[in-house]
């Protein structure tokens, strides 16, 4: 097994560029520096240093070396802050990104479990692109990752994508919008000036799908990024506009909008993106079990508003 002290000499040699700048840092004697590291490469049974004129240089088993003590001194920093929140909050943090393509109405619901578990638990909590909250999983500096696409296997990062549930698409208008449609549900949609997330998007790419299927082309009016204010622009009639079903009644009560159908066969997969492949963490499965209610059912209670 590794000696992780000799592991950390090493580690600050390569750091600082050689054995006297390491042994000034530590405060001990570069003889004892300079044994330990000789120490490790035996263990290792291969050189991580080669002397280039005065400097020493890394060798390739020295450069992969150099790679994996970053990572691992870098967990034990961050379980040396973890430890220490704790003892301050007198629970553990939990760090949580969103997907920013999630509803925030769905993120909410479901990181809002985890401030009711029997330890207190401090939630960071932040939404960015899929890409950036991967990365930040990858070194440990995130938990969770909620999104609405499973991790993509090129990025390379080691972690498990595990199904939350589903929802369908519920498209949804102003009352005023919904008097001048022509036709019932889904014909209704044809021609008709329509609100879309952007490319790139589950919920663009389940809306596309369904229009494609039932051969519907309707006037793409605009298209957002946020979703909230692809709300706030249906909300004005300006437009249909899709929305997870899941979240449709909350849609109909904030926006002041109705429902006018749903599309069927397309729907829309959440995620919760851990490390563990077997999730263990008590945050993580209190998102999991406040899931299984969540997305149980994705069918509206309120009634598609009937056209003329």
């Amino acid at each position: 097994m590794i000696n992780y002290k000799q592991l950390y000499y090493f580690w600050n040699v390569a750091k600082s560029g050689g054995v006297t700048h390491a042994a000034k840092q530590l405060n001990i004697t570069p003889q004892t520096i300079s044994h330990q590291v000789s120490e490790l490469e035996t263990s290792l049974g291969t050189r991580l240093f080669r002397r280039v004129g005065k400097r020493m240089e890394l060798t390739q088993a020295g450069e992969v070396t150099l790679s994996r003590a970053d990572e691992i001194f870098q967990i034990g920093n961050e379980i040396e802050l973890l430890v220490r929140d704790r003892a301050i909050s007198g629970g553990f943090v939990f760090r949580a990104g969103v997907v920013d393509t999630v509803p925030k109405s769905i993120a909410y619901q479901l990181l809002s479990a985890t401030l009711n578990l029997p330890e207190p638990i401090r939630l960071v909590c932040h939404s960015d692109k899929p890409e950036r909250l991967f990365g930040e999983l990858a070194i440990h500096r995130l938990d969770l990752v909620i999104a609405d696409q499973p991790l993509p296997r090129e990025l390379g990062v080691k972690a498990y994508s595990h199904e939350l549930g589903q929802s369908g698409v519920t498209f949804c208008a102003s009352p005023s919008l919904i008097s001048s449609l022509k036709g019932s549900f889904p014909d209704s949609l044809h021609n008709a000036p329509m609100l879309l997330p952007s490319q790139g998007t589950s919920l663009r790419s389940a809306v596309s799908q369904w229009l494609s299927k039932n051969q519907l082309r309707p006037q793409i009016v605009a298209e957002f990024a946020d979703t909230a204010l692809l709300k706030a622009f249906g909300h004005t009639g300006l437009g249909i506009f899709p929305v997870p079903s899941v979240t449709a009644d909350e849609v109909v009560r904030q926006y002041n909008v109705r429902i006018i159908g749903k599309s069927e066969g397309e729907s829309i997969r959440f995620f919760a993106i851990s490390l563990e492949r077997r999730l263990k963490h008590p945050a993580v499965l209190a998102v999991r079990k406040i899931a299984s209610g969540l997305f149980s059912t994705d069918v509206s209670s309120m009634t598609p508003e009937p056209f003329l």
